[in-house]
Order: C-alpha cells, then sequence, then structure tokens
C-alpha cells in the first residue's frame, strides 16, 4: 500500500493542486485546512509525511510544527514546509523546529514529487534501521543508546532468569541436515519467542540450542516470578506438542530468582547480556536438571508454594554454585 501523506493548507485550490500530482503517483492523501483541525485529525491517522503550509491564519505553520513535534507519537513523521516566504531566517527557523525540508510555492510537481519521494525513502530505511536495532536490543535500551553515548549498564536487584535447553541435541544434529537442524531450532525458538512476549519477559539471548529468559529486568512486573513459572511450563507444554511431529523432542529449564547486572557489550554485533550468581544458578538448574522438567531453586520455591505444586528433589551440589535444595516445578496450585 502506498503511503499517505497528510497536507495542511489553507487554500483550497492549492489542496486540490497537491491532491492530483501526488494521488496521480498513487499516494495516499488526508487533507486539512488549518493547524487546529490537522492535530485533531493526527489523532486518528498516522500519516508517513506531513506537507504543511507556513501562512495559515490562527495558528500559523511554525506553530502547528512545533506542537506537531512535541508530541512522542508523531515527532518521527517527516514534514515538509510548502511556502512562498523564503527569507533565510523563516527557513533556519522551520529546520531548527524539525522539518527535513522546504519546498517554494507555487511548487514545482517534478520538484515536489522528488522531495516527497527521496524524504519516504529515508524515512522508511529509517525506521527499517530502527527496527533491526530493537531486534537486536530491548527496546528501552535501544532508546537510551541512541539518546546516550558511553557504556550501559544497571543493577538490578530481583529478576528471574530462565535456561531452556534442548535434550541430546548433539546427537540429533548428528542425524539431520545442516539446514533441516537450523529449521528445527528455528521452529522451537521462534514458538518460544512468543511465549516470552505474551508473558511480558525479556528475551536475552541463544547460545546454540540454549535459551535464556529474564523477567521483571526491563518492563515492572509485580509477580514477575510467578509469570516465569508459567512461561517455564508453557515451553515445557509447547516442546511436547512439537514433538508429536518433530520425534524426540525434550526440553530442560532452571529458573531462578535474584540479583543480576545488566548491560550492553561490544561496540560492533551489539548484545545486551545480564550477569551475577543468580544467572550462574540458573544455568545450573538447567544443566543439572532431567529431561521435560522445569528445575527450580530453594528461593523460587519459598516465594510459589502455595500457588504452584512442586516436587522436593533434595541436596545437590551445584557445580560452581555449592549445595543447594531443589525441586521440579509442576503445575499451577
Amino acid at each position: 500500500m502506498k503511503e499517505r501523506i497528510l497536507i495542511i493548507e489553507d487554500a483550497p485550490s492549492n489542496i486540490l493542486s497537491l491532491t492530483s500530482v501526488l494521488g496521480n503517483r498513487g499516494y495516499q492523501i488526508s487533507a486539512s485546512t488549518s493547524g487546529h483541525q490537522a492535530i485533531e485529525l493526527l489523532d486518528r491517522i498516522r500519516p508517513d509525511l506531513i506537507l504543511l503550509d507556513v501562512m495559515m491564519p490562527e495558528l500559523d505553520g511554525f506553530e502547528t510544527c512545533r506542537r506537531i513535534k512535541a508530541t512522542p507519537r508523531w515527532r518521527e513523521i517527516p514534514l515538509i514546509f510548502l511556502t512562498s516566504r523564503n527569507e533565510s531566517d523563516d527557513i533556519v527557523r522551520g529546520f531548527e523546529l524539525g522539518a527535513v525540508d522546504y519546498v517554494a510555492k507555487p511548487f514545482n510537481p517534478s520538484e515536489l514529487l522528488a522531495r516527497v519521494g527521496t524524504h519516504l525513502s529515508v524515512d522508511r530505511l529509517y525506521r527499517e534501521n530502527q527496527q533491526l536495532l530493537c531486534n537486536v536490543l530491548p527496546a528501552p535500551i535501544a532508546a537510551q543508546l541512541k539518546a546516550h553515548s558511553g557504556i550501559i549498564a544497571d543493577d538490578f536487584d530481583d529478576v528471574s532468569v530462565l535456561f531452556a535447553d534442548i535434550v541430546g541435541f548433539t546427537s540429533l544434529a548428528a542425524s539431520l541436515t545442516p539446514k533441516s537442524l537450523v529449521g528445527l531450532l528455528n521452529l522451537v525458538f521462534s514458538s518460544f519467542d512468543e511465549l516470552v512476549d505474551a508473558a511480558g519477559a525479556e528475551k536475552i539471548k541463544t547460545i546454540g540450542d540454549a535459551y535464556m529468559v529474564a523477567g521483571g529486568l526491563l518492563q515492572p512486573h509485580a509477580d514477575h516470578l510467578s509469570a516465569m513459572a508459567v512461561l517455564a511450563l508453557a515451553m515445557q507444554a509447547r516442546v511436547r506438542d512439537l514433538s508429536k511431529s518433530c520425534g524426540g523432542l525434550s526440553v530442560r529449564i532452571g529458573l531462578h530468582t535474584g540479583q543480576v547486572t545488566a548491560g550492553v557489550i561490544g561496540t560492533r554485533k551489539l548484545s545486551y547480556d545480564i550477569w551475577g550468581d543468580s544467572v550462574n544458578i540458573a544455568s545450573r538448574l538447567q544443566t543439572q536438571g532431567l529431561p521435560n522438567t522445569v528445575h527450580v531453586s530453594q528461593t523460587v520455591f519459598e516465594r510459589l508454594k502455595g500457588r504452584f505444586e512442586f516436587k522436593e528433589r533434595g541436596e545437590i551440589d551445584l557445580r560452581g554454585c555449592g549445595p543447594a535444595h531443589t525441586y521440579f516445578l509442576l503445575r499451577p496450585a
């Protein structure tokens, strides 16, 4: 579908001319005859580009632009001024307010189309780059990285950490072609992604056939541990369903909660990661768990007992972490 352009212009004849030129190129057109009307219209539509007249009664183009750019949900929309005023002070003022370009009136249709096409292409590439960044980093961290240079690092007192690992992956890999192996991992981890998003948790990374999630990290959640317990059981159930068609799949899950440090590392191929004893314990609970189980710590048991059913495993030696009393999470109570 072609992009939508909002024309803000008080002269009906100019609106007709602009609509004809842009409509013939296939753009969707919305029009407003005043700044106040345009702002009301923006509450209902989100155009891809705005063409804004400077000389308008009541609310002129400069003030209209200022109000648009002061509103976060409209701030990134490229805005081009249409004006017969070409004094350098006016041009500078427009750019300072956030306009991306000026088109003089009376406008040349070819020049107008070229400028509109260029700024729509630039905006499209910008949004694609933003989406790529948000696919690599959590959205709040991506925004922080864009706004401030330097190291991004924070301590969090209470975060749930989950590790999931496909059991017997090495032997499974030996029996599959590379394409089939990657396809299987993609199927499993994509289904995990859906569950993580629904739980309001944060996928941290995948490491080979291991999948790492954190709850209560960037999105405030008063009961993140319970949500992560539900997520763990849902991931377990999803693998059981996939195993019916893929054959022989099982998963081992470890869950713990506690303090972590989180931050962005690297200057190329950026990675948002978490560290700390809580991460190590969750990892060891996974590696020393059993197939098709959710292996949890004493801390998790104490905080969720009464709301979930558990099976006591007893004391084991968590490698690198020392003796620990652990449990298997079974189901909601």
